[in-house]
């Protein structure tokens, strides 16, 4: 984390919580990934599903050319924000909305065979249409972010599948990796020709889908480069990868305040101004302990020791315990690293708890407030 911000967290211009981007580190992910799309001769875009916050897309817009949707809203705000038609993957289309999608969409994948031959006759002409397939190859451990389960809603098998495209489907679209490296992709691509590769010669486009975590601190990108280079020149298609987390790899944080600290049984417990299941859904869905700047990411005997809580109601808000160098009080500010990706997108507003503002950390060392919530936007979702 940028020291300076650390700095200034104190400051009362900066709300808590709040997500906080730090704009440098977005374009060091940004340049890196246009480093590998131009070697490599692809296109790579902006997934909203892991990284929708449209204050940023102009930034986004320097370096990757479009957008990949799986709803009108994502698709609206792809064609408004970034400028250009959508990338779109929706699982099943609907029928009174289906001619807008494709009106907004430069590219349409359909999740089966049954929903190509149901819309078919309304897309062909109007926009590039694919079929995602399902290689049953994934190294996705949690079954919740694994595409390729048995029963799995997501794609087609071969079987399903006949032994030509038809007229009007030009692309086959793949996506069973998950904050994966170069060297999973290179086994799951085995995967997928051996299933698929009569098809793949007769295709337009690939999309290889996202979890493609090259911004990650050791992947290798020559591999990566070499992968698709020879994936695009063997079927002579254009290769497309839309990843989630890598645009927005450790790009910020999410600031929380110490609201009360109490005793339960022996146990020291923090409760914050901001909420795991509200606030950060992922810790608890994959699940995974977020890190803390500052802190001990495992209790240290000897050191002060806190089980961090939600401020909902909810039983199960809370993370495991933490160590610091020195005891917590009233009113520390403690920030949870890595915070931008995928956490932002999924925030609720359970129990009427705030959702947290959104900033802004500039390449010149200044904060910009984008914007605040309260009662309106708890209020909007219901009726």
């Amino acid at each position: 984390m940028n020291t300076t911000l650390l700095q200034h967290l104190n400051d009362p211009a900066i709300p808590s919580p709040c997500f906080i981007l730090e704009e440098a580190k977005l374009r060091r992910n940004l340049e890196l990934i246009d480093s590998v799309q131009r070697a490599a001769d692809v296109t790579i875009i902006l997934a909203l599903k892991g990284f929708s916050m449209y204050s940023a897309f102009p930034l986004v817009r320097e370096y990757l050319s479009g957008a990949t949707a799986s709803s009108l809203n994502e698709i609206k705000l792809v064609n408004e924000y970034m400028g250009v038609k959508a990338h779109t993957y929706i699982p099943a289309y609907q029928d009174a909305s289906f001619d807008e999608v494709v009106d907004r969409s430069s590219h349409l994948t359909f999740n089966s065979w049954s929903q190509w031959e149901r819309f078919k006759d309304r897309a062909v002409g109007r926009v590039s249409c694919g079929i995602r397939v399902n290689p049953q190859y994934s190294e996705v451990a949690t079954d919740m972010y694994n595409p390729c389960v048995p029963g799995s809603r997501l794609g087609a098998t071969r079987d399903q599948l006949p032994d030509q495209l038809p007229e009007g489907l030009e692309g086959i679209h793949f996506h069973t990796l998950c904050e994966n490296d170069s060297f999973t992709l290179e086994r799951t691509l085995n995967a997928l020709e051996s299933r698929f590769g009569d098809l793949l010669h007769q295709a337009k486009w690939v999309n290889f889908g996202g979890g493609h975590l090259m911004t990650r601190e050791g992947y290798d990108t020559n591999h990566l480069v070499g992968l698709l280079t020879a994936f695009r020149q063997k079927y002579n298609v254009d290769v497309i990868l839309e990843p989630g987390s890598a645009i927005a790899w450790q790009t910020g944080v999410l600031t929380s305040t110490v609201l009360d600290i109490l005793d339960s049984q022996g146990i020291h417990v923090a409760i914050l101004d901001t909420s795991f299941a509200a606030h950060m859904p992922d810790t608890l869905e994959m699940p995974y302990k977020p890190r803390i700047i500052h802190s001990y990411h495992e209790p240290v005997a000897g050191k002060p020791t806190y089980r961090l809580g939600g401020m909902t109601c909810l039983a199960g808000d809370f993370m495991g315990d933490y160590s610091f160098d020195k005891p917590l009080e009233i009113g520390d500010i403690l920030v949870f690293d890595d915070m931008i990706h995928y956490t932002m997108v999924k925030t609720t507003t359970f129990n009427g708890v705030n959702l947290p503002s959104i900033g802004i950390w500039k390449e010149n060392e200044s904060f910009q407030l984008i914007k605040t919530y309260g009662y309106e936007s708890f209020k909007d979702r219901l009726s």
